[in-house]
């Protein structure tokens, strides 16, 4: 996911995009544990998503929507 598409999304979508990453992270460490993963690095994209949407959420907490 691109930082550009996530400036798009509302807040709203935002809260609930970040709900499904964190889920979908909770799946991978768990299916890691396991060893049942069958690609590791989706774990580090999903992480990098994650950061992407908070950084977006921030700006838009320190400047408002308009920026």
């Amino acid at each position: 996911m691109k930082a550009s598409e996530i400036r798009k999304m509302s807040a709203k979508e935002l809260d609930k995009k970040l709900l499904e990453l964190k889920d979908e992270l909770f799946k991978l460490r768990f299916q890691q544990a396991i060893n049942q993963l069958d690609n590791p690095m989706r774990i580090n994209a999903v992480r990098k998503d994650i950061a992407r949407i908070k950084t977006v959420q921030r700006d838009i907490e320190l400047h408002g929507a308009n920026s």
